[in-house]
């Protein structure tokens, strides 16, 4: 079976992938399939920015807005979902376009990585939180850092979540997650990947993207949805970035003017550690949108890549 030819646009938030992908699609007989750990779940759409039927164009999407947001969701069952997608679309004669921007899942879909069966154990996991508690984010990856040096670095503090499940793997299987994610790459892969990058060569004019994008979101109703989702405790949603830096202006403890610089601020940072993780890729072929129509590039990138005879 041979690979199939599958297109991604990755980058920071507020790039304009969604967009650029949406006019791919239309113009190469595309479907997209989201590549953000986010907009998978109900419940959270102004802060995960999914997009809305008028911005889908008739596109179809793949991968949007299935899950509760308590639900809990792994990139081994994003991997799986999304390869047996993408195999639906070529089936139908169109062309896959993943589109996102959480590097874990782009980088393990198109590095072919087949995850086995994930073990839990609920009292280690137990045990875990509560350490994180007590000696907090920092010092938990300094921990990590030194029996699993590669997935400390790229790992920030806010992800918890990941942190923690860092250890539990290597507590339950002896295995550092960089050793497992190692032993899981595929000989075959399953699809044979296209990457393309979209940011903004000026930093300040994507930055500026962000704060626009904000606004926009308060504007449609962010703080209400925040509210809505706060009796939240646990599950993926909790993670998103939106809900959280308006929790003191929902318990009165600032004005929603300083909450919002504060949300700002950490998408900001967001996008920064997202062009971190991308700008490692050494297959991606990098677009700017401050520098003319990234459309016409990728189209071409695009052409040249559906006409290349598969690799063997």
């Amino acid at each position: 079976m041979s690979a199939v030819k599958t297109v991604f646009i990755a980058g920071p938030t507020a790039s304009g992938k969604t967009g650029l992908a949406v006019r791919l699609a239309l113009a190469f007989g595309g479907e997209i399939v989201s590549a953000d750990s986010m907009q998978i779940y109900r419940g959270i759409h102004i802060a995960s920015a999914a997009p809305d039927e008028a911005e889908k164009q008739g596109v179809p999407h793949h991968l949007l807005e299935f899950l509760e947001p308590t639900a809990e969701y792994s990139v081994a069952e994003y991997t799986a979902a999304a390869n047996r997608v993408i195999g639906e679309i070529s089936a139908r004669g169109h062309l896959p376009i993943v589109v996102g921007g959480t590097g874990l899942y782009i980088s393990a879909l198109a590095d072919g990585i087949v995850f086995t069966e994930e073990k839990t154990d609920r009292g280690l996991r137990r045990e875990l939180e509560e350490r994180m508690e007590r000696l907090g984010a920092e010092q938990m990856l300094q921990e990590l850092a030194g029996f699993d040096p590669e997935t400390a670095a790229r790992l920030h503090p806010n992800d918890r979540r990941r942190i923690i499940r860092a250890f539990e793997i290597y507590t339950l299987t002896g295995h550092t997650l960089t050793e497992q994610n190692m032993l899981s790459k595929q000989g075959n892969r399953l699809i044979e990947p296209l990457l393309i990058g979209l940011t903004y060569r000026d930093r300040a004019a994507l930055y500026a993207r962000i704060d626009a994008r904000v606004d926009q979101m308060l504007a449609n109703g962010l703080a209400e949805e925040a509210k809505a989702a706060s009796a939240l405790q646990n599950g993926g949603a909790v993670q998103a970035i939106g809900h959280k830096e308006l929790a003191p202006y929902l318990r009165g403890e600032c004005s929603l003017a300083e909450a919002a610089d504060h949300l700002k601020q950490q998408t900001r940072r967001y996008a920064k550690r997202q062009l971190t993780w991308f700008r490692r890729e050494e297959r991606m072929r990098w677009l700017y949108a401050d520098e003319g129509d990234p459309f016409l590039q990728a189209a071409e990138w695009i052409k040249e890549f559906l006409k290349k005879e598969e690799t063997p």
